[in-house]
């Protein structure tokens, strides 16, 4: 697993190398600078204070404080050049990923968003790519740097004083050992807290797109008690990690001041034989304070670095899920689509064998209008997804004019076929924006299709027009108003074959009948399925195919149908005609 995360890694890293190594030299020079300044220091004071001296040969004091003044302003400029570049290649990493994440979840098919919560792919595109992104910042470019430090700073001890530099080392093993425990437990803490922050982003998503639902039932009160329980237990979850971190600091701050401890009391007491100069106590504690910042960086570091790769593992297990994308590029493109739609032997299902679709067959002519009637469960829209190619067959086949729909080009087959459903999704974007959907439409070709759907009088009744903006989902328009939006835009872009589920269930009757002579007009040299609920709709329809249990038990026209003794059809026919007089 470990290898798996470091290959991701890797791979995440390749395209930023070039900036990694820049800003890594960058960074080690400034640690040499930063050795160099505590150097100076004891120079001055050993060699030139210690004897009244202001100058020794052709160096002064003045000038070793011109190079000390040189040294930090050219730490400074480097320093404002790593951070900025730093966070533009940690920018490049959030907008390379986001757009990598976005673009896996548009290209999915549908089984992978049935099992995947909109909540949790909401987590993985903010929250996890930010966690990436801090690695990127505040890790990458600060190892070479931290490592570099620590090797300079030993080295420098080691050549001033080799047995006093061995002494304080003597607090590193200790500081290794108990950085690496307190990480193991951090570990685990954190994990279990980024389960939890997902699981409570999951019900915020939900709770928000569900806000009118939990209005109309008034379950206010629960859900905020829900959401009351999820934060205490996210709250708890940080507990623990708030402990570790802060157990991490004290512990790297005593060892810190331990070192300093050695410092002073060796050589105060002269043990060891060591005999020091003024200015070399100073380079001591300047240094094991010194050395101990990377040190304590590293360590801090380790935490963003688990987060990170729990946030990478978790990004990566949606985009290497390959399977689940569907192919644009590959299929013929036909020249031009009749219509004619089989089902030869169709059997479906969801999850195993639990069989929606059982043995399904039917033809449907181009140009032909059928409807697809049935209870709840049936099969109905089953059929509209396979059509689509939203799902895949387990048995038998489905021919487009004689040719197998997997052999047909996905981006093409879609494009041929336009669905209106009971509750259409309008963007938050203009009206002209939600009926071109990026195609380029003229402004003629807008206003036919705003009259074929009867939105005439709805669109010019608003302050902008077509300009108007609608607000998120579309909740400032009735349910009426965005099936209206729905049906001019599928006019505009005028598919082969037209589909419509109950599509005029919340239409006047007025406006449903302007919309019916359209769909007529329209739909007279295409073919046509309608879903419906009301049978009032589809008596004209050239056949209509009964299902039941996932099987079709009757088919024909209406008045075929409805003069068949006991006959399914005639029954829900006559139910229905009885609910509307009775």
């Amino acid at each position: 697993m470990k290898n798996k995360t470091w290959n991701r890694i890797i791979k995440m890293l390749k395209p930023q190398s070039k900036s990694i190594a820049i800003i890594s030299v960058l960074a080690i020079l400034i640690n040499i600078g930063e050795v160099v300044k505590p150097y100076l220091i004891k120079v001055v004071i050993d060699d030139y204070l210690s004897n009244n001296l202001w100058e020794n040969g052709v160096m002064t004091i003045g000038m070793i404080g011109g190079i000390y003044i040189a040294i930090v302003l050219l730490g400074n400029i480097l320093d404002f050049v790593i951070t900025t570049a730093t966070s533009m290649m940690g920018e490049n990493v959030v907008y390379s990923l986001r757009n990598k994440l976005y673009k896996y979840i548009q290209y999915a098919n549908i089984p992978f968003h049935d099992k995947t919560p909109s909540g949790t792919l909401f987590v993985r595109i903010t929250s996890d790519v930010e966690d990436i992104t801090t690695f990127f910042k505040d890790v990458i470019t600060t190892i070479a740097k931290d490592i570099v430090m620590i090797i300079a700073i030993a080295a420098m001890m080691l050549t001033l004083d080799y047995k006093l530099a061995l002494l304080c080392f003597l607090t590193i093993p200790f500081v290794i050992l108990t950085s690496v425990i307190i990480t193991k437990i951090s570990k685990k803490v954190r994990e279990y807290s980024k389960k939890v922050k997902t699981k409570l982003n999951i019900f915020l998503a939900e709770s928000i797109y569900g806000v009118k639902l939990i209005k109309i039932f008034n379950r206010q009160y629960e859900k905020e008690k829900e959401c009351e329980a999820l934060c205490n237990e996210f709250w708890k979850s940080r507990i623990p990690t708030a402990f570790t971190e802060g157990l991490l600091v004290a512990m790297m701050m005593l060892f810190e001041n331990l070192g300093v401890s050695i410092i002073i009391w060796v050589t105060m007491n002269h043990l060891f034989a060591i005999h020091l100069e003024v200015g070399v106590i100073y380079i001591f504690v300047t240094y094991i304070k010194q050395i101990f910042q990377p040190i304590n960086r590293i360590v801090e570091n380790f935490e963003t670095i688990q987060e990170a790769m729990v946030s990478i593992n978790k990004i990566y297990d949606i985009l290497d899920q390959k399977e689940y994308l569907e192919d644009f590029e590959k299929g013929q493109e036909l020249k031009e689509i009749k219509g004619k739609i089989e089902f030869k032997n169709v059997w479906f299902a969801y999850s195993g064998e639990d069989w929606v679709l059982k043995n399904v067959s039917f033809t449907i002519e181009p140009g032909q209008g059928i409807a697809l009637v049935g209870r709840t469960g049936s099969g109905k829209t089953t059929i509209i997804n396979l059509i689509n190619r939203f799902y895949e067959i387990q048995k038998g086949e489905i021919l487009l004019d004689g040719i197998n729909i997997k052999d047909i080009n996905l981006r093409f087959l879609r494009k041929n076929i336009g669905i209106i459903l009971q509750d259409p999704f309008i963007f938050a974007k203009s009206i002209k924006e939600n009926i071109q959907l990026n195609e380029e439409l003229s402004d003629d070709e807008i206003e036919e299709v705003i009259r074929l759907s009867s939105a005439e009088e709805f669109i010019s009744s608003l302050p902008n027009g077509i300009e108007e903006i609608a607000t998120e989902r579309g909740a400032s328009f009735s349910a009426g108003q965005k099936q209206l939006l729905a049906f001019a835009r599928i006019f505009a872009h005028n598919p082969a074959i037209f589909i419509l589920d109950e599509a005029t269930a919340n239409i006047d009757t007025i406006t449903e009948e302007a919309i019916q002579k359209s769909v007529d007009q329209i739909s007279k040299e295409k073919t046509s399925i309608f879903i419906a609920h009301r049978l009032s709709t589809i008596v004209g329809v050239d056949k209509i195919l009964v299902l039941y249990k996932g099987k079709i038990i009757e088919q024909g026209s209406h008045s075929e149908l409805v003069n068949i003794p006991d006959g399914y059809y005639s029954k829900l026919y006559e139910a229905y005609y009885s609910s509307l007089t009775g």
